[in-house]
């Protein structure tokens, strides 16, 4: 079983690396590029390196009432967060790494941060040293509460989608192909946040 403790000093040591005296260090993550529907949702995060929040890891390794209650503890240390989106529409007009990148840029915008250590993604043109990592959100303290604020975040969007789209079952699938998903396009047809892009094959 994993060492909450270790592995949260792990991921701290690991942006130590890019922290240095009077630089302010961001961590950048997105979640939503797969999915059918909803937003595209990316966070920006500085961190403090006190108080060590023991559970911040890649979001997808936790469940979702961690991930809510860690949420709510980073929402409270952080000291600078940032949140950027872009719309099923946008996501049709641009393609969705050309809107992932918006949405970056946007969150990036909201943070006066000097280094931004952002997953996999590249070439953003901030203002500020970008550092792509790959598997960021596994090993760094800054991605990796990036990713818990975005996932949280489109997570909440996509309940309330829910509530005015029960049809589709988005409070379980967050808007991804499930077999559940993509037989209910296919009875009632795409509701106002599907991405048309995303279900010509299904409809």
């Amino acid at each position: 079983m994993i060492n909450r403790l270790e592995h949260a000093k792990a991921l701290i040591a690991f942006d130590a690396q890019y922290r240095t005296p009077g630089i302010v260090l961001a961590g950048m993550d997105e979640v939503g590029r797969g999915p059918l529907a909803g937003n595209v949702v990316t966070a920006c995060v500085v961190m403090p390196e006190q108080p060590l929040i023991l559970w911040i890891d890649d979001s997808k390794k936790l469940s979702e009432s961690r991930r809510e209650k860690v949420f709510d503890e980073i929402m409270q240390a952080a000291l600078h967060v940032g949140i950027g989106e872009m719309s099923p529409e946008e996501i049709d007009r641009i393609n969705i790494l050309q809107a992932t990148k918006s949405a970056m840029r946007l969150a990036a915008s909201k943070v006066p941060a000097d280094c931004f250590l952002i997953d996999a993604v590249t070439n953003l043109g901030l203002n500020g040293t970008e550092v792509p990592i790959i598997k960021g959100d596994a090993n760094s303290y800054s991605i990796a509460a990036a990713s818990i604020v975005a996932k949280v975040t489109r997570d909440r969007q996509m309940a309330e989608a829910d509530r005015l789209w029960p049809e589709y079952g988005f409070a379980r699938n967050k808007g991804y192909g499930t077999r559940e998903h993509i037989e209910a396009l296919k009875k009632y047809g795409p509701c106002p946040i599907h991405r048309r892009s995303f279900i010509g094959n299904f409809v």
